[in-house]
């Protein structure tokens, strides 16, 4: 059983420590919905990136087992 099963988490959160707490978070059962903004996105998609036009191992190593969308929470 997890113990965060049914909750449900926007991750407005970048780069290191956000998007570790708030993977923590899926790991014990929430639903996290990570938020990123249209055209800028998260910079660790690119950081320490060793495959040409993917995601980074570092941002996919900080953001598995979450979703995602991209929204402009200013509108």
């Amino acid at each position: 059983m997890q113990a965060l099963k049914g909750i449900k988490v926007l991750d407005f959160t970048h780069v290191q420590s956000g998007p570790t707490c708030t993977q923590l978070l899926a790991w014990l059962g929430a639903d996290v919905i990570k938020v990123e903004r249209p055209g800028v996105g998260d910079a660790t998609r690119g950081q320490l990136r060793d495959v040409p036009n993917a995601d980074s191992l570092y941002f996919t190593m900080l953001n598995h087992n979450k979703r995602s969308i991209t929204l402009n929470s200013k509108t």
